[in-house]
């Protein structure tokens, strides 16, 4: 397999041990998949935080939100029998799944794109009523006509879906509630309208007929989503044979939209690839990566909270260099660059 990526030197970027716990009694276990956007002539993540208790070799335990937004802990006996817990990610417990971590959102800046800090004046971002209990994760930002669109997986017992909320100033924010419902998630909005539509890359799966592909959806006010096509499909035997999900917004060349993208095997292994989409109608696929371009190879990419996965949801384009930040055995924050010529020399165009 061609893996094409040019690895920061500093990697990882961001672990666990470089922020500090949102409440006292919790222990961040995992950095994971930044949103990545330019603001104020800085380079920003917004990063999805995963924390929870400290763990006992005889109980597992976890936080929920309430629907009023307090946290509360859960406790379960590792002998009880009502519990399956067989997955460092997901519980079952009397029939109902919990996540083992609960996600919120931070925001860093930088200078350089590798030093990163927390600035002062903005809050984190937290799940906020009955439809994310469970947390809000994996958050992709398009800026478009001076607004930014937050897209993230908003987690509860009633499932997994689309949430989103809006800024200018990234200080307050408008909530549009979910806008795709479950069972949804990596939903990227296009960077720019086409024919004065707002459109959306998105990924429903189905556990009986269908899978995990990708889909296109268009929208006349970015909430509001329809005419929705499957676009992506997994391929039997290939690095994305399990499932597929859009990375960040596409990027515009004169070829057609560019995707980065996520495939997973039935082993959980993540890769990224890359697919080109017609600039006028991006339901037509122009090409799709054969080999992945990124495979996870580097120790923190291999080892971690659950470990074989290289996982994008933003990044920043400059010419032909393609930055991506990257979420590393659900644990770390990496970086990583591209050549645009040579994403295209793996497309065959």
């Amino acid at each position: 397999m061609t893996d094409i990526a040019r690895r920061f030197p500093e990697n990882p970027l961001l672990s666990p041990k470089s922020l500090v716990p949102s409440l006292e009694g919790l222990k961040i276990a995992c950095l994971l998949n930044p949103g990545v956007f330019r603001f104020d002539n800085k380079i920003w993540l917004l990063v999805r935080v995963a924390e929870r208790p400290e763990q006992s070799e005889v109980i597992v335990s976890f936080p929920i939100l309430t629907e009023d937004g307090k946290t509360e802990i859960m406790e379960i006996p590792l002998d009880d029998a009502d519990l399956i817990a067989t997955d460092a990610r997901v519980v079952r417990y009397k029939g109902v799944d919990y996540l083992t971590t609960l996600s919120h959102l931070r925001l860093l800046c930088s200078d350089d794109g590798i030093k990163f800090h927390e600035p002062e004046g903005y809050s984190y971002l937290y799940g906020a009523g009955p439809l994310q209990t469970f947390g809000i994760e994996d958050c992709r930002v398009t800026h478009l006509e001076g607004k930014y669109y937050l897209t993230f997986t908003g987690v509860s017992a009633s499932g997994v879906g689309v949430g989103m909320r809006t800024t200018t100033d990234w200080k307050t924010f408008e909530s549009a509630g979910m806008i795709l419902p479950p069972h949804d998630k990596d939903c990227a909005i296009f960077e720019e309208k086409i024919n004065g539509l707002f459109y959306c890359l998105h990924r429903p799966s189905s556990v009986d007929i269908g899978g995990n592909f990708i889909w296109l959806a268009q929208s006349p006010d970015g909430v509001h989503w329809g005419n929705h096509k499957c676009i992506i499909k997994t391929r039997t035997g290939s690095w994305d044979s399990a499932r597929v999900g859009a990375g960040a917004a596409p990027i515009k060349t004169e070829k057609g939209w560019l995707e980065i993208y996520h495939g997973a095997t039935a082993e959980h292994r993540y890769c990224l690839g890359a697919v080109l989409l017609d600039l006028m109608d991006p339901s037509i696929v122009i090409a799709r990566s054969v080999d992945p371009i990124m495979v996870p190879t580097e120790a923190y990419e291999l080892t971690g909270f659950f470990g074989h996965v290289v996982f994008t949801n933003g990044h920043i384009v400059d010419g032909d260099t393609i930055t991506i930040y990257y979420g590393a055995a659900d644990e770390h924050v990496c970086g990583a660059t591209f050549s645009l010529q040579e994403i295209f020399k793996n497309l065959g165009v």
